[in-house]
Protein backbone atom coordinates (compact mmCIF):
# COMPACT_ATOMS: atom_id res chain seq x y z
CA UNK A 1 0.00 0.00 0.00
CA UNK A 2 1.08 3.61 -0.64
CA UNK A 3 1.82 6.08 1.51
CA UNK A 4 1.64 10.03 2.69
CA UNK A 5 4.49 11.92 4.07
CA UNK A 6 4.06 15.26 5.27
CA UNK A 7 6.92 17.78 4.13
CA UNK A 8 7.81 19.13 7.33
CA UNK A 9 9.01 22.60 6.09
CA UNK A 10 5.70 23.60 3.81
CA UNK A 11 3.28 21.23 5.19
CA UNK A 12 2.91 19.80 1.84
CA UNK A 13 2.17 16.31 1.69
CA UNK A 14 2.92 13.80 -0.89
CA UNK A 15 2.22 10.52 -2.00
CA UNK A 16 5.00 7.46 -1.94
CA UNK A 17 4.16 4.50 -3.91
CA UNK A 18 6.64 1.87 -4.66
CA UNK A 19 4.55 -0.34 -6.61
CA UNK A 20 4.46 2.04 -9.50
CA UNK A 21 8.35 2.51 -9.63
CA UNK A 22 8.75 0.53 -12.76
CA UNK A 23 6.41 2.29 -14.93
CA UNK A 24 6.67 5.97 -14.06
CA UNK A 25 10.49 5.57 -14.68
CA UNK A 26 10.09 4.18 -17.68
CA UNK A 27 10.18 6.65 -21.10
CA UNK A 28 7.00 7.79 -22.43
CA UNK A 29 5.69 5.44 -25.30
CA UNK A 30 5.81 7.60 -28.65
CA UNK A 31 2.55 6.18 -30.09
CA UNK A 32 -0.43 4.13 -28.50
CA UNK A 33 -0.55 1.03 -29.74
CA UNK A 34 -2.69 -0.29 -33.10
CA UNK A 35 -4.02 -2.91 -31.67
CA UNK A 36 -7.34 -2.54 -29.33
CA UNK A 37 -8.14 -5.85 -28.92
CA UNK A 38 -7.27 -5.74 -25.21
CA UNK A 39 -8.18 -2.47 -24.16
CA UNK A 40 -9.32 -2.88 -21.08
CA UNK A 41 -11.88 -0.03 -21.83
CA UNK A 42 -13.37 -1.66 -24.45
CA UNK A 43 -16.78 -3.14 -24.59
CA UNK A 44 -16.75 -6.87 -24.56
CA UNK A 45 -13.41 -6.61 -21.93
CA UNK A 46 -15.04 -5.99 -19.08
CA UNK A 47 -13.46 -8.86 -17.36
CA UNK A 48 -9.67 -6.98 -18.10
CA UNK A 49 -10.92 -4.41 -15.35
CA UNK A 50 -12.09 -4.92 -11.33
CA UNK A 51 -16.03 -4.67 -10.93
CA UNK A 52 -17.81 -1.54 -11.78
CA UNK A 53 -18.64 1.03 -9.20
CA UNK A 54 -21.29 2.68 -11.43
CA UNK A 55 -22.49 2.47 -14.69
CA UNK A 56 -25.01 4.44 -17.24
CA UNK A 57 -27.23 1.60 -19.51
CA UNK A 58 -29.89 2.29 -22.10
CA UNK A 59 -30.69 -1.21 -21.91
CA UNK A 60 -32.98 -1.93 -18.23
CA UNK A 61 -31.53 -5.90 -18.88
CA UNK A 62 -27.73 -4.75 -18.72
CA UNK A 63 -26.03 -7.01 -16.75
CA UNK A 64 -22.96 -5.19 -14.38
CA UNK A 65 -20.07 -6.07 -15.30
CA UNK A 66 -21.14 -6.57 -19.68
CA UNK A 67 -21.14 -4.71 -22.53
CA UNK A 68 -24.59 -2.27 -23.24
CA UNK A 69 -23.05 0.27 -21.02
CA UNK A 70 -22.66 4.28 -21.97
CA UNK A 71 -20.51 5.27 -19.55
CA UNK A 72 -18.83 2.96 -16.42
CA UNK A 73 -17.19 3.62 -13.19
CA UNK A 74 -14.32 1.50 -12.01
CA UNK A 75 -11.55 0.89 -9.39
CA UNK A 76 -8.25 1.61 -10.92
CA UNK A 77 -6.39 -1.63 -11.60
CA UNK A 78 -3.48 0.07 -10.18
CA UNK A 79 -4.39 2.52 -7.76
CA UNK A 80 -3.10 5.12 -5.69
CA UNK A 81 -4.81 5.03 -3.00
CA UNK A 82 -7.10 2.09 -1.73
CA UNK A 83 -10.30 2.46 -0.15
CA UNK A 84 -9.46 -0.59 2.08
CA UNK A 85 -8.08 0.04 5.65
CA UNK A 86 -7.59 2.83 7.99
CA UNK A 87 -4.95 5.90 8.13
CA UNK A 88 -2.76 4.78 10.78
CA UNK A 89 -1.58 8.35 11.50
CA UNK A 90 2.03 8.11 13.34
CA UNK A 91 5.01 9.99 13.72
CA UNK A 92 8.52 9.09 13.43
CA UNK A 93 10.99 11.49 15.45
CA UNK A 94 9.41 15.25 13.57
CA UNK A 95 8.12 13.56 10.47
CA UNK A 96 4.20 12.60 9.93
CA UNK A 97 3.16 9.69 7.78
CA UNK A 98 0.10 7.93 7.67
CA UNK A 99 -1.13 4.84 5.28
CA UNK A 100 -2.71 5.77 1.81
CA UNK A 101 -6.18 5.36 2.35
CA UNK A 102 -8.51 6.54 -0.49
CA UNK A 103 -10.31 5.79 -3.36
CA UNK A 104 -9.00 6.06 -7.18
CA UNK A 105 -11.52 5.36 -9.95
CA UNK A 106 -11.68 5.74 -13.43
CA UNK A 107 -14.60 6.70 -15.77
CA UNK A 108 -14.31 5.22 -18.83
CA UNK A 109 -16.64 8.32 -20.97
CA UNK A 110 -17.97 6.23 -23.81
CA UNK A 111 -17.66 2.78 -25.93
CA UNK A 112 -16.19 4.40 -28.58
CA UNK A 113 -12.13 4.02 -28.09
CA UNK A 114 -11.42 6.51 -31.15
CA UNK A 115 -13.91 9.06 -30.17
CA UNK A 116 -12.10 12.22 -30.33
CA UNK A 117 -12.42 15.80 -27.96
CA UNK A 118 -13.68 17.64 -30.92
CA UNK A 119 -16.22 15.12 -31.88
CA UNK A 120 -17.88 14.46 -28.55
CA UNK A 121 -21.44 15.66 -27.88
CA UNK A 122 -22.96 17.76 -25.05
CA UNK A 123 -24.75 14.39 -24.30
CA UNK A 124 -21.27 13.30 -23.70
CA UNK A 125 -20.37 15.72 -21.37
CA UNK A 126 -23.49 15.40 -19.24
CA UNK A 127 -23.00 12.12 -19.15
CA UNK A 128 -19.45 12.51 -17.62
CA UNK A 129 -20.39 15.43 -15.00
CA UNK A 130 -23.13 13.23 -13.99
CA UNK A 131 -21.06 10.44 -13.00
CA UNK A 132 -18.77 12.76 -10.89
CA UNK A 133 -21.60 13.80 -9.25
CA UNK A 134 -23.07 10.58 -8.38
CA UNK A 135 -19.37 9.48 -6.95
CA UNK A 136 -18.96 12.76 -5.27
CA UNK A 137 -21.99 11.98 -3.30
CA UNK A 138 -21.52 8.30 -2.36
CA UNK A 139 -17.73 8.96 -1.22
CA UNK A 140 -18.91 12.11 0.79
CA UNK A 141 -20.40 9.49 3.34
CA UNK A 142 -16.92 8.04 4.22
CA UNK A 143 -16.04 9.94 7.05
CA UNK A 144 -12.31 9.54 6.00
CA UNK A 145 -12.23 11.58 3.02
CA UNK A 146 -10.93 15.30 2.80
CA UNK A 147 -10.93 16.31 -0.64
CA UNK A 148 -12.14 14.80 -3.70
CA UNK A 149 -10.22 15.57 -7.44
CA UNK A 150 -11.66 14.96 -11.00
CA UNK A 151 -9.50 14.90 -13.55
CA UNK A 152 -8.80 13.92 -17.29
CA UNK A 153 -5.60 13.49 -18.73
CA UNK A 154 -5.59 13.39 -22.30
CA UNK A 155 -2.55 12.64 -24.99
CA UNK A 156 0.63 11.14 -24.73
CA UNK A 157 2.03 14.43 -23.63
CA UNK A 158 -0.17 14.48 -20.86
CA UNK A 159 0.69 11.23 -19.19
CA UNK A 160 -2.23 9.57 -20.48
CA UNK A 161 -1.44 5.50 -20.84
CA UNK A 162 -4.82 4.36 -22.54
CA UNK A 163 -6.21 5.74 -25.28
CA UNK A 164 -9.77 5.38 -24.58
CA UNK A 165 -11.21 8.43 -23.69
CA UNK A 166 -11.69 8.23 -19.58
CA UNK A 167 -11.18 10.86 -16.64
CA UNK A 168 -10.01 9.77 -13.06
CA UNK A 169 -11.17 10.84 -9.68
CA UNK A 170 -8.78 10.23 -6.44
CA UNK A 171 -10.54 10.97 -2.86
CA UNK A 172 -8.21 11.43 -0.33
CA UNK A 173 -7.69 11.76 3.30
CA UNK A 174 -6.03 15.36 3.00
CA UNK A 175 -6.63 18.78 1.66
CA UNK A 176 -3.89 19.07 -0.80
CA UNK A 177 -1.30 22.26 -0.41
CA UNK A 178 -2.66 23.67 -3.71
CA UNK A 179 -6.39 23.69 -3.08
CA UNK A 180 -5.78 25.20 0.45
CA UNK A 181 -4.00 27.96 -0.77
CA UNK A 182 -7.09 28.69 -3.18
CA UNK A 183 -9.10 28.31 -0.63
CA UNK A 184 -7.66 30.50 2.17
CA UNK A 185 -6.48 32.83 -0.79
CA UNK A 186 -10.41 33.40 -1.13
CA UNK A 187 -11.09 33.52 2.30
CA UNK A 188 -8.75 36.41 3.10
CA UNK A 189 -10.06 37.93 -0.05
CA UNK A 190 -13.40 37.89 1.77
CA UNK A 191 -12.60 38.93 4.46
CA UNK A 192 -11.17 42.30 3.20
CA UNK A 193 -14.30 43.19 0.67
CA UNK A 194 -16.84 41.00 2.14
CA UNK A 195 -17.39 39.44 -1.78
CA UNK A 196 -16.36 36.35 -3.31
CA UNK A 197 -12.94 36.73 -5.22
CA UNK A 198 -14.28 34.37 -7.94
CA UNK A 199 -17.59 36.07 -8.72
CA UNK A 200 -15.90 39.35 -8.37
CA UNK A 201 -13.46 37.92 -11.19
CA UNK A 202 -16.63 36.68 -13.38
CA UNK A 203 -18.29 40.44 -13.13
CA UNK A 204 -14.86 42.43 -14.08
CA UNK A 205 -13.94 39.47 -17.08
CA UNK A 206 -17.03 40.17 -18.56
CA UNK A 207 -17.36 43.45 -18.31
CA UNK A 208 -13.51 44.16 -20.45
CA UNK A 209 -14.37 41.02 -22.35
CA UNK A 210 -10.79 40.67 -23.40
CA UNK A 211 -10.16 37.64 -21.80
CA UNK A 212 -13.69 36.08 -22.27
CA UNK A 213 -13.85 32.81 -24.28
CA UNK A 214 -17.16 32.24 -24.84
CA UNK A 215 -20.34 32.40 -22.07
CA UNK A 216 -23.94 30.96 -22.11
CA UNK A 217 -26.71 31.82 -19.48
CA UNK A 218 -24.77 30.03 -16.68
CA UNK A 219 -20.83 29.36 -17.10
CA UNK A 220 -18.61 32.03 -18.38
CA UNK A 221 -15.24 30.77 -19.59
CA UNK A 222 -12.08 32.65 -19.82
CA UNK A 223 -8.71 32.85 -20.02
CA UNK A 224 -7.41 33.94 -16.10
CA UNK A 225 -5.23 37.30 -16.12
CA UNK A 226 -2.38 35.53 -14.48
CA UNK A 227 -2.51 32.15 -16.67
CA UNK A 228 0.06 30.19 -15.91
CA UNK A 229 0.34 28.12 -19.30
CA UNK A 230 -0.60 29.17 -22.77
CA UNK A 231 -4.32 28.89 -23.89
CA UNK A 232 -5.27 27.62 -19.72
CA UNK A 233 -9.07 28.05 -20.20
CA UNK A 234 -11.48 28.32 -16.71
CA UNK A 235 -15.20 27.31 -17.00
CA UNK A 236 -16.87 28.90 -14.05
CA UNK A 237 -20.42 29.23 -13.22
CA UNK A 238 -21.88 32.56 -13.14
CA UNK A 239 -24.15 31.67 -9.67
CA UNK A 240 -22.03 31.61 -6.58
CA UNK A 241 -21.28 27.89 -5.66
CA UNK A 242 -18.17 26.09 -3.83
CA UNK A 243 -19.50 22.48 -4.09
CA UNK A 244 -19.34 20.54 -7.69
CA UNK A 245 -21.97 18.24 -6.50
CA UNK A 246 -24.57 20.52 -5.74
CA UNK A 247 -25.52 21.75 -9.67
CA UNK A 248 -28.82 20.87 -10.56
CA UNK A 249 -29.37 19.31 -13.73
CA UNK A 250 -30.20 22.64 -15.35
CA UNK A 251 -26.61 23.42 -14.82
CA UNK A 252 -25.01 20.25 -16.02
CA UNK A 253 -26.75 20.70 -19.40
CA UNK A 254 -25.09 24.06 -19.46
CA UNK A 255 -21.83 23.07 -18.47
CA UNK A 256 -21.93 20.42 -20.86
CA UNK A 257 -22.90 22.72 -23.71
CA UNK A 258 -19.89 25.11 -22.87
CA UNK A 259 -17.31 22.63 -22.31
CA UNK A 260 -17.94 21.11 -25.79
CA UNK A 261 -18.07 24.44 -27.09
CA UNK A 262 -14.66 25.41 -25.42
CA UNK A 263 -13.38 21.88 -26.20
CA UNK A 264 -14.05 22.20 -29.82
CA UNK A 265 -12.22 25.71 -30.18
CA UNK A 266 -9.20 24.18 -28.33
CA UNK A 267 -9.07 20.84 -30.36
CA UNK A 268 -8.83 22.99 -33.65
CA UNK A 269 -6.61 25.76 -32.83
CA UNK A 270 -4.21 23.67 -31.32
CA UNK A 271 -4.52 20.78 -33.58
CA UNK A 272 -5.42 18.41 -30.75
CA UNK A 273 -2.90 18.80 -28.42
CA UNK A 274 -2.48 17.30 -25.15
CA UNK A 275 -4.31 18.72 -22.31
CA UNK A 276 -4.89 18.02 -18.35
CA UNK A 277 -8.29 19.49 -16.88
CA UNK A 278 -9.59 19.26 -13.14
CA UNK A 279 -12.34 20.13 -11.47
CA UNK A 280 -11.57 22.19 -8.72
CA UNK A 281 -14.87 22.25 -5.87
CA UNK A 282 -14.67 22.78 -2.24
CA UNK A 283 -13.19 20.49 0.34
CA UNK A 284 -15.73 17.43 1.45
CA UNK A 285 -16.36 18.97 5.08
CA UNK A 286 -16.24 22.39 4.38
CA UNK A 287 -19.49 22.88 2.69
CA UNK A 288 -21.39 25.49 0.51
CA UNK A 289 -18.19 28.24 1.34
CA UNK A 290 -19.41 32.13 0.75
CA UNK A 291 -15.49 32.64 -0.43
CA UNK A 292 -14.80 29.75 -2.61
CA UNK A 293 -16.15 28.92 -6.41
CA UNK A 294 -15.58 25.61 -8.26
CA UNK A 295 -14.45 25.68 -11.05
CA UNK A 296 -13.14 23.91 -14.26
CA UNK A 297 -9.49 24.45 -15.36
CA UNK A 298 -8.20 23.39 -18.99
CA UNK A 299 -4.44 22.84 -19.47
CA UNK A 300 -2.78 22.22 -23.10
CA UNK A 301 0.27 20.44 -23.02
CA UNK A 302 2.23 23.25 -24.75
CA UNK A 303 5.55 23.93 -22.78
CA UNK A 304 7.08 22.07 -20.35
CA UNK A 305 8.00 22.84 -16.31
CA UNK A 306 11.78 22.96 -15.76
CA UNK A 307 14.39 24.49 -13.37
CA UNK A 308 13.17 27.92 -13.22
CA UNK A 309 9.15 26.99 -12.93
CA UNK A 310 10.21 24.36 -10.17
CA UNK A 311 13.03 26.67 -8.43
CA UNK A 312 10.88 29.63 -7.87
CA UNK A 313 7.17 29.03 -8.16
CA UNK A 314 6.95 31.25 -11.23
CA UNK A 315 5.70 30.26 -14.90
CA UNK A 316 6.67 31.56 -17.86
CA UNK A 317 3.63 31.83 -20.05
CA UNK A 318 4.77 32.82 -23.87
CA UNK A 319 1.12 33.31 -24.94
CA UNK A 320 -0.69 36.15 -23.28
CA UNK A 321 -4.39 35.21 -21.98
CA UNK A 322 -5.55 38.65 -24.18
CA UNK A 323 -4.39 36.92 -26.95
CA UNK A 324 -5.17 33.16 -25.95
CA UNK A 325 -8.86 34.32 -25.44
CA UNK A 326 -8.94 36.43 -28.62
CA UNK A 327 -8.61 33.40 -31.11
CA UNK A 328 -10.47 30.45 -29.05
CA UNK A 329 -13.48 33.51 -29.42
CA UNK A 330 -13.05 33.93 -32.98
CA UNK A 331 -12.19 30.27 -33.75
CA UNK A 332 -15.73 28.95 -35.07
Amino acid sequence: MSEFRRDPIIGRWVIIDSSRAFSKMMPPAESYPKDISRCPFCPGNEALTRREILAYSSDPKRIPNDKGWNIRVIPNNRPVLEIEGSLKRRAEGMYDRMDGVGAHEIIVETPDHYLKQTEATADNYEAVYRAVIDRIRDLRNDTRLEFILAFKNYGLAANATIEHPHSQLIAMPIVPKRVREEVNGGKNYFLYKERCVFCDTISQELSSEVRIVCENDMFTAMCPFASRYPFETWILPKNHSSDFDSISAKEVISLSQIARIVYGKLGRILDNAAYSALIHTAPLKERNLEHYHWHLEIIPKLTKTAGFEWGTGLYINPVSPEDAAKYLRENE
